[in-house]
């Protein structure tokens, strides 16, 4: 067996859990772990890097609800923090937040991690024996015999049943059923387990409309396809999340990074023609003529009605975020 396996191997099977004399020793590194290597198997990971990502969290929490039946909560925050006293596996702050970091000795929450951790790293010989299948086979394997003896991994199936459900909500359900949804479950759950279910579902949104939208920006036709993990548009929210807390559907469209930008600041609007509207406040002598020419140019839509703006919150754009 090769030396740098043999070494790792050892390490994972002696990861240093929290325990708990009701529920017993912590099971959310083994889970990290897990989901790192779909990760990495998914083609998600490309690198050493781990960011924390809603494609992550996610795969997670699905592990976790699948595994653990001790009665622990499955929150992402602590292993991705705690994960840090194992030797292949170190965090990378944002940049002014090192001190804040170093003071800190256990994180729950969601935002805060995303707030002081840019990403974490694990060895980078570690991340090339995960990317070898027979490798990644035995250390999975490892996981399973040594962290949960009742399940075998030749007989466990891994479903992404979470991100499918969330995926039909944000498509199906209108803006006061999601809200009200919401609104249940902000009341029967504590906060970090609910910041962690907003920035999921945030993530989910992001991943969706750009997809509804067929990847191309929908003002100004600006379409690249490659064939990595990669997206040259973003998912906007027409009324800003922190207003309407609305991840529906109609309340998103797929733009262009710098359209993103000009549609926030108010320069372009939307019409209940679905045409673009360009602010008059913009000095078209010293403009970009392209920017000028998107005035009265229809949208692209999505192929189903159902998914269209919705024209409430494009008139809502209209009134308080356009510049007239």
């Amino acid at each position: 067996m090769n030396v740098d396996l043999k070494g790792y191997l050892k390490q994972i099977k002696s990861l240093k859990r929290g325990f708990n004399k009701g529920l017993g020793k912590a099971p959310h590194k083994p889970i990290l772990l897990l989901s790192i290597i779909r990760m990495i198997e998914q083609n998600k990971l490309l690198s050493n890097r781990i960011e924390i990502t809603s494609d992550l969290i996610l795969i997670f929490k699905e592990y976790f609800k699948t595994l653990v039946f001790t009665g622990h909560v499955d929150n992402f925050s602590l292993p991705f923090f705690h994960m840090k006293s194992e030797p292949f596996y170190r965090l990378i702050p944002n940049g002014g937040m090192s001190h804040r970091l170093g003071k800190e000795k256990s994180i729950k929450s969601i935002n805060k991690l995303s707030e002081l951790i840019a990403f974490a790293e694990i060895d980078k010989t570690l991340f090339q024996l995960l990317q070898r299948p027979e490798e990644r086979s035995l250390i999975y394997n490892v996981i399973f015999e040594e962290y949960f003896t009742q399940f075998s991994n030749d007989t466990y199936i891994y479903t992404d049943v979470s991100e499918t459900k969330i995926q039909d909500e944000i498509l199906k359900e209108s803006k006061v059923t999601y809200l009200s949804k919401l609104e249940r479950l902000r009341s029967s759950i504590d906060n970090d387990s609910y910041e962690e279910e907003v920035f999921l579902r945030g993530g989910v949104f992001k991943k969706t409309v750009p997809r509804i939208y067929e990847y191309t920006c929908c003002v100004t036709g600006f379409k690249i396809s490659t064939h990595y993990n990669i997206q040259m548009v973003d998912a906007c929210h027409i009324i800003p999340f922190s207003v309407c807390q609305d991840d529906t559907i109609q309340n998103g469209i797929s733009l262009s990074p710098n359209i993103h930008r000009t549609f926030d600041r108010g320069l372009i609007t939307i019409n209940n023609d679905y045409l673009v509207r360009v602010s008059p406040t913009i000095d078209a002598s010293s403009t970009t003529k392209s920017i000028i020419e998107l005035d009265g140019k229809p949208i692209k839509l999505p192929s189903n009605k159902n998914h269209y703006p919705s024209l409430e919150a494009i008139e809502w754009h209209r009134k308080e975020v356009f510049l007239f």
